[in-house]
């Protein structure tokens, strides 16, 4: 703990006060000296100029170039240096040996630098290495003495066993004891290379001289001593079990470790010595030289055979001594000393050319970690040249400053201690420093300060000329003045003491890094002075203010234009209308447009340069298509396409308007109704509905008022239901943003526009006219936004600036405007203090560390402060967060709305990011975080589809910019951020935390689950409380929390997941056996199934092997098959046999073979019989193999059956390898067989006996494949079915967590989940992420306990700290930024109508002119009836949408739970089962239910269809309306959507397939009861029935006419069925409406009426 406060002490707080400069300890003494020389130069250098030469622009001249010089000579021989590391060479110095013999002494070449030892260096990219060596790393692995086989510990314990042995093995004689010196010196630089690039960091002193144990050792010793006469011979056996038996050799390489392999190397002592390698990574070493004087022996004995120490000395296993460390030997007859010690470093025996000139180059003793500690690399050219010129602005404008005397006495040399650091960071700066987002280097932070330190500067020298100088002319604004020569010179003023005190500014953080100054300065520009949305990336803040200010620059003209033009009293200028019609239609287009330009360019890059989509990296073919992409294009296009109607009818609307004068005849009474219908609405809408919605209404009520429809269900069985209170909410907000505000802003503008023009001042009529431009688009683009505050903005206007001050106001327009900005900030100070008053309560304080409870008291007397630093965050939009958690608040730096700097977001690990090495082996992936994500990935998708569309509904009650939502249901715990709010989009991000959470977490879900209605304390007592209300207790707790529960049967699109334990179902060998025979049959079921099968009978290769399994005698006895487990065995014949084969499968054979098309040759010695008695062989046999043979015991059963189920199998047996003539035997039969076989197994509990028919079977089978994806989750394949809303999906899951080995089968399916939806206190949510990066980035704590992660329910520290970005938080999931459309809400469409687009337009002209045609036709015929023309109108509506509202799903459009297969007139074998066909009328409720799309083709063939039926049906009589099945209907084909003939089992299944045609987009019951309509007569003729955008199909209409006898056309062949919404299979066969019945046309007007009313 201490270590890590000095060293915060000296890399974080000393280094953030000095720019980078600080002693380390760690590093040589020339880096240390290098930045202590370099940082006084560069606050020494400065201040003496000033100090001693006159003041003179020539000084800072000369200064700013002795800067420059410096850094570029700094600059370029340090990218020089990189750039020798990177592509250079390393030349090895030959080193004198300090042996006693002179003739090995070698000198290396001092002038050429040999090549003998060079390696050139990778040039490919050259890799940096960041991590620095120290005293305490890890030793190398084969080379610490405790991976040694024996150590000396191990053979003392031999000892006592071999005393009484007499006799020793020989030792193997060692090759290479003479080698020449050039192959020991080539040898010792590989190893000095390897040492060099990092592989190998310094031992410690510990690992080096010590055996495993320090305690071993010495009893070691102390037993040598006592057996010191037995010790040679039991040394010589022990030594023995040291050498390889196999013989030595010298290493091929430094890699070499195998047995017996020789090392050379020289030690520090320049003794040639050699290390040998032993069994099982053990080995010896040996001093070499010494060994070339004694005689040749294999024994391990010296000479001196008395002499106990040299024998322990070469017997001891010691690591090999690298380069770069000296070692000192004591004798072991010491006790005391016998250990290995570090003393010091050697100096560098290789170099580098660095070449300074041609043919001149300087020897280079360096590395690169020294010199990556000496000094930060710039990797680019223009990185290096931008800091140069950031150094000499510096240096220039800092000079400037201190020349014009702005600085005095000690300020002079504080001003010159900034300016070295800002300088000094760019050499070496501050890592990590307090304002960084990220760990490691961060090289934008690097630029921080000299910008900042530039841009203020320049900002004190404008200040100072402008003040100086009387051009500009000031202008009072509620009683301050700006731009004075008095307000220039404060500001300047202001900025000198801001950049004296940058030392103490970048020590707490208070500046970002320049990117995110960037990107917050645009954000909240374009936010608060245009009225822009949040942004999402510094690109889209730049491209977000640009539209804005193109916007502006285009009304502006038009404003100023019409303020110079004449106005009278009762006449506005058609100029001031033409801005006024294109401000409120440029707004709206704005306001419907996201911040990102990212989308946008999507479309217009698909649109018009589809070339460059094919650029982009080809994705894998999935079988499974994404709909998610083509529904966002279609919701852009549908925006598009509604502004290109929208905004020039208002713009035409607006015109007219404002150019009727009423904004000004009937002045002052229109703005107070204005006003109070604003705050009337307003205070409906956005406090009284949403108080009577929420869980707990003003935290009094027990139980919401306006409950949705599924708040008393238990279970959620469908969509949420849309209430009138939803209704009446998103009409209130239509009339809201899209009448009131718009009047109240164009009321003020023209007020405002008149009263400029009747007092013209030409200074102020430009500044007047921009005023009245931008404010206009602020508040209109707000008012489309985010309603929801307006209300109490414009309140509080009117009533300070009307009624308490109108002494203070300006006009109304500027009064709103900068009060809508002051409102925007007065909010979050609002919630900043909530936040800090709910956080510091005593009452519920949470402790997580004794730092907190040192803390708690010393928070009291901060309290003050801390409100001066909320008002502070609040202004400059900085998060206030807890130090370390506790109670003491800091101001952390500006961040914008979205929070965090990096676009971090989950990456899933899957087989298509992965080696398929890596697949088999280690199976990455399998933990249950990486594989539960794809759950909030679909729940991300599922808000994509509806959370905006549930924003306008109020289903999450107020929301605004920022705000912060948890969902909670029973496994899925997420955080919402929801980002960007525009006019019918929405930018979120949610965040998915762990499944099974730590305990913190747990108990922060409790608290938010737990309902406090039960609750009937007060104070220490328990009266009760009344009926539906809070008790006292409950109430005061509730208000003192940062969060509320917003809902709590909030309905969404998701999966339900259930998990079987697979040991417990295949515990037993008779459950083991089903699975078996249920793979057989798989396999038999997917081999008849194959369009492939006749080629694989004709295959020549597979009848040849498969010939001898002809033979009668024919015995498979492989060991893996097994009386227990297969049914099939034989156990007469030890094995499987055909004859035992056929007698259980062959009936279910020959039962698929039928239900094939074309069915084949199914005996008994058919080839298909023989085919499927191969490939069930080869499925149990790779089953076996993958279980390792021992199929019998459970463990080794799962893990095979898990290997196969997720594809790798393994063919080991020369009888299977046939399989390999085509490879779908494999992927397309057994793979596949085996995953069903864990469907149907898992099936058989619910139904034993059911599967033992093949019928059930077959179409159980057949049912599963159409419905449901089995697969392993790490296939590509799981991931998109997810996310295609695939209705059920199994999967088998190794599950190893916790010590925990164990399968599980997974099972999902798809469902309607009910969350609690939690609103969390933005400004605590931005606290907490920000004290989390504070703590983990610059404070370095590492702790996985820390305090400031531990429970606390008032905050939900936790929950909020654990949703953090990787590695500050830990979620399993965070999506990318996601934008939600309301188009795409279904009811939310039912409500407000469709988008006015062209297309609808013209459809609902062409509607409209059909029921004009029909109701005249009518009309105009003797026999007509009013009525039946006025009950037949089915036509679309300009809504496209059905008066019954279905429910809200993202599921594809054609559902396949709602297609059936259906038999065929005139087919034997059919593909799927038979369903009867039952004459029943279609039930009115579910007419409107279709979700088909229909093509262009299939609506003209229904409108050729409908003409022609009405020419034949002239002489229908109006009474005898009748629906006929003598139309012929299209194929079925053309009836399906595209997506659902990709599908090869939908297409299997269409003969004889139809659909329902009576369902009309206007009323449920128009296709039914409506008259057929003759649509052409009147030469009228083209798509008029034609609706492609709502997907609903069309119904078919004829006319009838007066004659009473129909003319019957020509009979069909067979019938063509329909079907309803439920799938039930239903001919068109006649159903009369006879005229005598009048109650049935009542019925027909008013049943589906009361349907549809209920």
């Amino acid at each position: 703990m201490g270590s890590q406060a000095l060293q915060i002490l000296r890399q974080g707080v000393w280094a953030s006060l000095t720019g980078g400069w600080y002693v380390d300890p760690h590093q040589s003494t020339f880096s240390n000296c290098f930045h202590l020389y370099l940082w006084i130069f560069l606050l020494a250098f400065p201040f003496l100029l000033y100090m001693a030469l006159p003041s003179s622009i020539v000084v800072a001249g000369s200064y700013c170039a002795v800067v420059a010089v410096f850094f570029t000579a700094i600059k370029v021989v340090n990218f020089r240096l990189h750039a020798m590391f990177d592509l250079g060479e390393i030349v090895e110095k030959r080193q004198a040996s300090l042996t006693t013999d002179p003739q090995r002494v070698e000198e290396g070449d001092e002038g050429s630098g040999a090549h003998d030892g060079s390696q050139h260096r990778d040039s490919g990219g050259g890799v940096e290495m960041t991590v620095f060596r120290k005293v305490n790393s890890t030793p190398p692995v084969r080379c610490s003495s405790q991976h040694s086989l024996f150590g000396l510990n191990q053979v003392s314990e031999f000892l006592p066993q071999l005393e009484d042995q007499g006799g020793s093995k020989a030792l193997a004689s060692e090759e290479g004891s003479k080698r020449d010196s050039a192959s020991c010196v080539k040898r010792t630089q590989a190893i000095r290379r390897r040492h060099n690039a990092g592989s190998n960091p310094t031992p410690p002193p510990s690992a080096m001289g010590s055996p495993p144990s320090l305690q071993d050792l010495q009893r070691a010793r102390a037993s040598s001593h006592s057996r010191a006469r037995a010790l040679p011979t039991a040394l010589q056996f022990a030594s023995s079990l040291l050498l390889p038996r196999s013989g030595v050799h010298e290493a091929s390489t430094f890699d070499d470790t195998s047995e017996g392999a020789v090392h050379y190397f020289y030690d520090e002592s320049g003794i040639k010595r050699s290390y040998t390698f032993g069994p099982a990574g053990g080995g010896y070493e040996d001093p070499v030289q010494e060994r070339e004087r004694q005689s040749q022996s294999s024994s391990f004995t010296s000479t001196d055979v008395q002499d106990v120490a040299p024998v322990l000395s070469m017997l001891q296993p010691r690591p090999v001594v690298l380069q770069g460390m000296q070692v000192r030997r004591v004798p072991l007859e010491m006790p005391e000393e016998n250990t290995l010690m570090i003393e010091e470093k050697a100096k560098p025996k290789q170099y580098y050319r660095f070449w300074v000139l041609p043919g001149k180059w300087l020897r280079v003793r360096y590395d690169r970690l020294a010199l990556l500690a000496l000094l930060d690399r710039n990797r680019r050219v223009g990185e290096n040249v931008f800091a140069v010129v950031l150094a000499s602005l510096v240096a220039f404008l800092g000079f400037l400053l201190l020349l014009q005397g702005f600085f005095r006495d000690i300020w002079v040399f504080q001003f010159c201690l900034v300016i070295a650091s800002c300088q000094y960071s760019l050499l070496k700066s501050v890592q990590p420093d307090a304002a960084s987002p990220m760990h490691g280097h961060n090289w934008i932070i690097v630029y921080s300060r000299p910008v900042y330190f530039c841009l203020c500067c320049v900002l004190i020298w404008v200040f100072n000329l402008a003040g100086d100088s009387k051009s500009l002319q000031p202008f009072s604004l509620y009683g301050i003045t700006f731009f004075s020569a008095h307000f220039l010179l404060c500001a300047r003023d202001m900025l000198i003491v801001f950049i004296l005190c940058f030392p103490a500014i970048f020590l707490f953080g208070l500046l970002p890094q320049v990117n995110t100054f960037l990107m917050c300065l645009l954000e909240q520009v374009d936010m608060h002075v245009f009225g822009g949305t949040a942004t999402t990336s510094p690109l889209s803040s730049c491209y977000s203010l640009l539209r804005s200010m193109l916007v502006a620059a285009l009304v502006y003209g038009f404003c100023l234009g019409a303020i110079n033009a004449p106005w009278g009293d009762a006449h506005v200028p058609v100029l001031f209308s033409v801005f006024c019609g294109l401000l409120l239609a440029l707004s709206y287009h704005l306001s419907r447009q996201s911040s990102d330009p990212t989308i946008l360019w999507s479309l217009v890059r698909s649109k018009f340069f589809p070339e460059l989509e094919s650029r982009t990296p080809e994705e894998p073919p999935l079988e499974i298509k994404d709909p998610l992409p083509e529904k966002l294009c279609n919701s852009v296009k549908e925006i598009l396409h509604s502004d290109l109607v929208m905004c020039p009818l208002m713009a035409i609307i607006t015109f007219a308007i404002s150019a009727s004068t009423v904004f000004i005849a009937l002045q002052p009474a229109l703005s107070f109704v204005l006003y109070i219908l604003a705050g009337v609405v307003g205070f409906l809408t956005h406090y009284l509905l949403p108080q009577l919605r929420k869980q707990l209404p003003w935290f009094c009520l027990a139980h919401p008022v306006l409950r949705s429809h599924e708040y008393s269900q238990f279970e959620v069985r469908d969509a949420a239901q849309l209430m009138w209170f939803e209704k009446l909410y998103a009409w209130l907000q239509c009339v809201e943003k899209y009448f009131i505000y718009p009047a109240v802003v164009l009321n003020s503008l023209t007020t405002e526009a008149h009263s400029v023009s009747q007092n013209p001042d030409k200074p102020g009529t430009y500044g007047r006219a921009l005023f009245i431009s931008v404010a206009g688009m602020k508040l209109l683009r707000s008012s489309f936004c985010v309603p929801s505050q307006q209300y109490v903005t414009l309140c509080f206007t009117v009533l300070f600036f009307q009624f308490d001050y109108p002494r203070f106001s300006e006009t109304f327009l500027l009064d709103y405007y900068f009060m809508s900005i002051l409102f925007s900030k007065l909010w979050d100070l609002l919630y900043k203090l909530r936040f800090v008053l709910t956080y510091i309560a005593p009452w519920q304080i949470t402790w997580g560390s004794a730092f907190h409870a040192f803390a708690q008291p010393f928070a009291v007397p901060h309290s003050a402060m801390l409100f001066v630093q909320a008002v502070f965050s609040a202004l400059f939009s900085t998060p206030l967060n807890p130090v370390l958690g506790s109670a003491v608040f800091v101001t952390s730096y500006t961040r914008p709305v979205k929070f965090w700097e990096r676009d971090y977001n989950t990456k899933r690990v899957d087989h298509s990011n992965t080696r398929l090495a890596t697949q088999l082996d280690r199976n990455p992936g399998a933990d249950d975080n990486n594989l539960n994500s794809i759950f909030y990935e679909h729940l991300t998708r599922s808000l994509q589809h509806s959370l905006c569309g549930d924003l306008l509904l109020g289903r999450w009650g107020n929301y605004s910019t920022g705000d912060c939502f948890i969902l909670a249901s029973d496994y899925l715990n997420a955080l919402v951020h929801i980002i960007e709010i525009g006019n019918g989009l929405v930018t979120f991000q949610l965040r998915g935390l762990e499944f099974r959470g730590t305990y913190c977490q747990q108990r922060e879900v409790e608290a938010i689950t737990e309902g406090v209605e039960e609750d009937e304390g007060c104070c220490c007592c328990e009266p009760g409380h009344l009926p539906h209300m809070l008790s006292f207790n409950a109430a005061f707790g509730q208000r003192w929390l940062a969060w509320e529960v917003a809902a709590t049967k909030y309905v969404l699109e998701g999966y339900s997941i259930s998990d079987n334990n697979a040991a417990s179902m295949l515990q037993v060998f008779d459950l083991r056996k089903i699975l078996i025979t249920y793979y057989v049959k798989s396999i038999i079921y997917y081999v008849s199934r194959s369009p492939k099968l006749e080629e694989w009978l004709a295959n020549e290769t597979v009848q040849e092997a498969l010939r001898p399994c002809l033979s009668a005698s024919y015995v498979d006895s492989d060991p893996t098959f097994n009386l227990n487990i297969d049914e099939d065995y034989d156990h007469r014949a030890s094995g499987i046999t055909p004859t035992s084969f056929c007698m259980v499968y062959l009936d279910w054979i020959q039962y698929c073979n039928s239900r094939r098309q074309t069915p084949v040759d199914s005996e008994r010695d058919s080839p298909l019989v023989t085919l499927c008695f191969g490939l069930c062989i080869l499925g149990r046999r790779a089953l076996g193999t993958a279980s390792h043979s021992m199929s019998a015991s459970l463990e080794p059963f799962l893990y095979g059956l898990h290997a196969l189920f997720k594809g790798d199998f393994r063919i080991t047996s020369p009888r299977d390898e046939w399989v390999f003539a085509d490879m779908d035997l494999l992927n397309r039969v057994v793979a596949p067989g085996v995953r069903m076989s864990l469907k149907l197994h898992q099936d058989h509990f619910t139904s034993p006996d059911e599967y033992e028919d093949p019928v059930v079977l077959y179409d159980a089978i057949t049912a599963n494949e159409e419905k449901m994806l089995i697969s392993h989750e790490g296939d590509p394949v799981w991931r998109s079915a997810i996310l295609a809303n695939m209705p059920s999906l199994l999967a088998l899951r190794h599950v190893m967590d916790d010590g925990s080995d164990e399968y599980k089968i997974i099972m999902l399916n798809k469902r309607f989940l009910s969350f609690r939806v939690i609103k969390v206190n933005r400004e605590c949510v931005r606290g907490l992420w920000a004290g989390q990066q504070q703590e983990l980035v610059f404070l370095r704590n590492r702790n996985p306990e820390r305090g400031s992660i531990q429970n606390a329910k008032q905050a939900l520290r936790n929950m909020i700290n654990s949703s953090c970005d990787q590695p500050i938080g830990y979620p399993i999931y965070v999506s990318p930024l996601t934008t939600s459309y309301a188009g795409g809400h279904t009811q939310l469409r039912s409500v407000w109508g469709g988008p006015v687009s062209p297309h609808n337009i013209y459809t609902w002209f062409i509607s409209s002119w059909d029921r004009l045609q029909k109701g005249c036709g009518a009309g105009c015929n003797s026999g007509g009836n009013i009525e039946d023309s006025d009950c037949g109108g089915g036509s679309t509506s300009i809504s496209n949408n059905p008066v019954v509202h279905p429910p809200q799903s993202s599921a594809p459009a054609v559902p396949q739970s709602q297609l059936t297969t259906v038999q065929s007139l005139g087919t034997d074998n059919p593909v799927g089962p038979s369903w009867p066909v039952h004459s029943q009328p279609l039930p009115l409720a579910l007419l409107s239910q279709s979700e088909g799309r229909m093509d262009a083709s299939l609506v003209n063939s229904l409108h050729r269809t409908s003409s022609i039926q009405g020419l034949l049906g002239q002489h229908l009589s109006s009474s005898q309306l009748s629906f006929s099945s003598s139309v012929a209907l299209p194929p079925a084909e053309r009836f399906c959507p595209g997506s659902l003939q990709d599908n090869p089992s939908h297409r299997a299944s269409q003969r004889g397939l139809g659909l329902a045609l009576g369902q009309g987009s206007g009323l449920p019951y128009e296709g039914l009861y409506s008259k057929w309509s003759l649509s052409g007569r009147k030469g009228f003729n083209g798509p008029a029935a034609m609706e492609g955008d709502g997907g609903l199909s069309q119904s078919v209409r004829t006319q009838a006419s007066q004659a009473f006898q129909p003319v019957s056309p020509a009979p069909l062949t067979e019938a063509s069925p329909t079907l309803d919404t439920v799938g039930v299979a239903m001919p068109t066969e006649t159903t009369p409406l006879t005229s005598d019945s009048p109650s049935i046309r009542e019925e027909s007007t008013e049943l589906p009426l009361l349907e549809h009313l209920r």
